[in-house]
């Protein structure tokens, strides 16, 4: 099986990589599990050096616009295109034309590059939470659930939505075997910040166990739904598994989602690293980041999810302990 893994040089695509080599074959939409011969990376940066060196690891560089419309990528015998790469959150906001081609534009043409294979691969498209959002004036619902109509407040929600809908209809023509997942917050991510707005929900973790200080730009009880890497990797890969029986609606599926509020996760890091970690948090409000995270949901239901067999992380303390356990290099604080 050869797979194509988008953004595959990023934190979450070279964690998807990993575990797929790792697993070293998968069962495709229910089909007898087979081995995976090639996974091919695409980024504008090269992959880490494990991955790099890797003997069924190829890596195609470049712009992905332009990759997908002279039609390098994906190859020819391409079974399954996991699509991650994504212009952020904070990224689209400031900069609309930038989303709109990184994300929007860049879709619709690999779509259309999976069209002319004529092969129907299976295509993953990693959307976001940010598709649902709280309109000015009006409340969201309680609780989201996968068949809640997505209102999203921001130009990557937006940007998400649409192509959810173009990989729908991609799916419902017969050029692709098409699955949507919305992922929650990832955190806590290793390495550095990046352009999202949500960034800080890894940072004000990240950083204090880095001897650091760490930005809290919103208020305590805001809620937040999270997933852990490993938990996001794995509603990812289920998503291609799942036969199309299974999986039912050509629309979004909710991945699970740890339902949490900054302050308690605070709270948590402060179970484990005492108040030397949470002394280093800084509160100062930032009302960019509030306008755009006080839309989002923090209340998600994940029922096609649960049904695949997948189910939300603990609790943040265990999400907490897991990130110092992969990571112990990061980690300059004392643990408890």
């Amino acid at each position: 099986m050869n797979i194509l893994i988008t953004g595959g040089c990023g934190f979450l695509g070279a964690r998807l990589a990993r575990t797929l080599l790792k697993q070293g074959a998968l069962s495709l939409a229910g089909e007898p599990s087979r081995g995976i011969d090639r996974v091919t990376l695409t980024d504008r940066v090269p992959p880490p050096a494990d991955l790099a060196d890797h003997p069924r690891v190829s890596f195609v560089p470049g712009d992905l616009l332009e990759l997908a419309q002279n039609r390098t990528l994906p190859a020819a015998g391409t079974e399954l295109v996991f699509h991650l790469a994504a212009a952020v959150s904070g990224e689209c906001e400031a900069d609309f034309d930038l989303g709109i081609r990184s994300n929007l534009d860049t879709t619709r043409a690999l779509l259309e590059a999976c069209r002319a294979l004529e092969s129907r691969p299976s295509f993953v498209f990693a959307s976001s939470l940010a598709v649902f959002g709280n309109p000015p004036g009006q409340d969201l619902p309680e609780l989201i659930e996968d068949h809640t109509l997505p209102t999203p407040q921001s130009s990557y929600g937006i940007q998400k939505y649409i192509c959810e809908q173009l990989v729908a209809d991609y799916g419902r023509k017969g050029f692709i075997r098409g699955r949507s997942v919305r992922l929650m917050t990832v955190s806590v991510r290793p390495g550095r910040p990046n352009g999202a707005a949500s960034s800080f929900l890894s940072g004000m973790i990240r950083e204090p166990l880095a001897g650091l200080k760490g930005a809290c730009p919103v208020p305590r009880e805001t809620p937040v739904a999270l997933a852990s890497p490993a938990t996001t990797v794995d509603g990812i890969i289920r998503a291609a598994e799942a036969t199309d029986e299974e999986w039912g609606p050509l629309t979004g599926m909710n991945l699970p989602a740890l339902r949490t509020s900054v302050g308690a996760m605070a709270d948590a890091l402060e179970r484990v690293a005492g108040k030397p970690a949470t002394g280093l948090l800084d509160w100062t409000p930032d009302p960019a980041i509030q306008k755009l995270v006080k839309t989002w949901p923090g209340n998600v239901a994940s029922t096609r999810a649960r049904a695949l067999g997948l189910l939300p992380d603990k609790d943040f303390e265990t999400v907490v302990r897991d990130y110092i356990r992969e990571n112990p290099g990061a980690v300059k604080l004392p643990v408890r």
